[in-house]
This record gives C-alpha cells, sequence and structure tokens, in this order.
C-alpha cells in the first residue's frame, strides 16, 4: 500500500472511530437489543404455560436443536434447563438427519429454535420427530412458517429488528431468544421447588457447590490434630499446644471431653499486658468461657457467616453434650474453596 493509500485509510478510520461514534453505536445496540427482550413481557401468555406443562410433564429429556447461531443459542439453553433441575441436551439437526435422532424418544420433549421458521435442516427431520411421536415446542419469529405450524406450541420470539446496522447477523433475535429459553428454566425451576442445595448438586465443581454442599466435618482438624488442654494445664501448656496445631488457639476441656472454654492468639496477646506469669497461672484463670461452638453437620458456609459476623478467625466444633469433636480456622475454609 502507497503512503498516500495508507495515510487516507488512517484518515478514514479516525473519522469513523472516534470515541463519541463507537459509544453512540454501542448503545443503539443494547437499546435494540433492550426492546427486544421487553416485547417479550406480551408473549408470556397462554402459550407460555402450554410449554411449561409440556415439560413438566416430559418423562424423558428435553431435546434442544437449532442451527447456526439459534443453535449456539439453543446449547446454553439446554445447559441452564439442565443445571436448573429439568434434564436437556442439545442435537444438532444437521447430525440429526444422520443417525444422532435416535437420542430421541417419546418420551422426551423437543425444542426447535429457528429465526425463520424455515431452517432447512430442521424442517427436513420434522416428520421423523412426529413419527417418534415427542411434543415439540417451536421457538420462532414466523407464526406462519413450517416450524411453527408443525409445532404442539409455538413461542414467538420475533424482533422489530436486528442490532446489526445491516439487518443480517442474528443479533436481538438470538438475544430474544435466550431471554425467552431463560423465562422457561425459570419458571420450571420454581414450579418443581428446585432448591440451592439441589442446584449445588449440579456444580460440585464450581465455588457455589462447595459452599452450598460442604460440611464442616468435611473439612475439621480431628483426633491430635485438635488443639486441646486440660483444665489443670498452665498457660505455657496452652501456648505450646497452640504452636504445634497451629490453629491460633486452643481448647480447654474437662475430664469427659466437655468444652469449658478457649484461648487464642489475641488473648495471648492481651495477657502480656497483664502480670500473669504463663510458667505458674492455670489457663483455666485466663480462658475465654464464653466462646463460639459449631456443630460438625452444619455447612461449611455457616462457618465463614459466623466467622465473619463475630470478627473470629477460628472455631470448635462439639456434639450435642458439649464433647470437642473437632477445630478449623479460616484458613481451612480458604482451602476447601468456601471463602
Amino acid at each position: 500500500m502507497s503512503a498516500f493509500n495508507c495515510a487516507r485509510a488512517t484518515s478514514c478510520m479516525t473519522a469513523t472511530c472516534d470515541e463519541k461514534n463507537l459509544r453512540r453505536l454501542g448503545l443503539e445496540v443494547i437499546r435494540i437489543e433492550s426492546e427486544a427482550i421487553s416485547s417479550l413481557s406480551e408473549r408470556i401468555d397462554e402459550r407460555f404455560v402450554d410449554a411449561c406443562r409440556l415439560m413438566l410433564a416430559c418423562t424423558g429429556r428435553i431435546i434442544v436443536t437449532g442451527m447456526g447461531k439459534s443453535g449456539h443459542i439453543g446449547g446454553k439453553i439446554a445447559a441452564t434447563l439442565a443445571s436448573t433441575g429439568t434434564p436437556a441436551f442439545f442435537v444438532h439437526p444437521g447430525e440429526a438427519s444422520h443417525g444422532d435422532l435416535g437420542m430421541i424418544t417419546p418420551q422426551d420433549v423437543v425444542m426447535a429454535l429457528s429465526r425463520s421458521g424455515e431452517t432447512g435442516e430442521i424442517v427436513t427431520i420434522l416428520p421423523l420427530i412426529k413419527r417418534i411421536g415427542s411434543p415439540l415446542i417451536a421457538l420462532t419469529g414466523n407464526h406462519a412458517s413450517t416450524l411453527a405450524m408443525q409445532a404442539d406450541v409455538h413461542l414467538d420470539i420475533g424482533v422489530r429488528e436486528e442490532a446489526c446496522p445491516l439487518g443480517l447477523a442474528p443479533t436481538s433475535s438470538t438475544t430474544a431468544t435466550l431471554a425467552m429459553g431463560d423465562a422457561l428454566a425459570v419458571a420450571l425451576l420454581q414450579a418443581r421447588g428446585f432448591t440451592r442445595e439441589d442446584f449445588a448438586l449440579s456444580h460440585p465443581g464450581g465455588s457455589l457447590g462447595k459452599r452450598l454442599l460442604l460440611r464442616i466435618k468435611e473439612i475439621m482438624h480431628t483426633g491430635d490434630a485438635i488443639p486441646s488442654v486440660p483444665e489443670s494445664a498452665l498457660i505455657r501448656d496452652a501456648v505450646l499446644e497452640m504452636t504445634a496445631k497451629k490453629l491460633g488457639m486452643t481448647a480447654i476441656v474437662d475430664a469427659q471431653g466437655r468444652v469449658q472454654g478457649i484461648f487464642t492468639d489475641g488473648d495471648l496477646r492481651r495477657l502480656f499486658e497483664t502480670a500473669h506469669d504463663i510458667h505458674y497461672t492455670p489457663i483455666a484463670k485466663v480462658m475465654t468461657r464464653r466462646y463460639t461452638k459449631i456443630a460438625a453437620d452444619r455447612l461449611a458456609a455457616e462457618a465463614v457467616h459466623i466467622m465473619e459476623e463475630k470478627r473470629i478467625n477460628a472455631l470448635l466444633v462439639v456434639d450435642e453434650e458439649n464433647r470437642l469433636t473437632g477445630a478449623l480456622n479460616m484458613h481451612d475454609l480458604l482451602r476447601a474453596g468456601v471463602v
């Protein structure tokens, strides 16, 4: 490219890509897509309810299918359904004609996505879906299309305009389709009584799953790893126990193992401001008798809440008779991925 052409290209780019113009274009896309989603509120009607009822009655899986950009949106809708209590998976309509149609059974419900309602790969398999006997839910922008006419329930996801200035790239239409899929998934979630713990069961590898499923007993220190000294111990013994077990505290227990108090790093620092001799003073004289405890079967997330609320770094774990069964601190929760 000549120097003249380079300069001309740079000048054109500067003229069309200035900051104000870029922001204007971005805001226009947001406006158009927001309007597309808002227009869906009028379509949450009896047909939406019928679609929900079909899926709630499904004894198999929700089979989502779509081509191109609709296929990408379909994959997201299937994933959202599956993670919120409605078993679902995505089937590519092109592959369905070459064997994948065997994944669909009469117990399943098929959800087909197509902006035009005339997508060739989907229209081709419609007679086969009908032959299998699976109910069909169609999400299209054309109520007179082949797909809409063949569906048991048709949900209109048509938009007034695409955000693409050329009117070609699916933008508003895919956003509207995704929003309708989310509306279906959340409505089903509520109808099924799906809980936070149910959600966590399908997300065990994430931090959310750990917060909702992990119990104190799974991460607490037990046995010899629990910092503990008898009531007859001296302050010196308690400090040595704290140092050895590295939890920043130690429990003080009676002969039956019932917790009588706690002694922490903070207590030790405050002790230096007094005249107590750590070599001769019993720990029972300086321990904190009002301490915070938790049961082993409680959620680890509850321990985080307690520690943050009380501004403490460690907890003692006790049974119904207040016997010491474990201990943990904030570092244990951090390592477990709960925090």
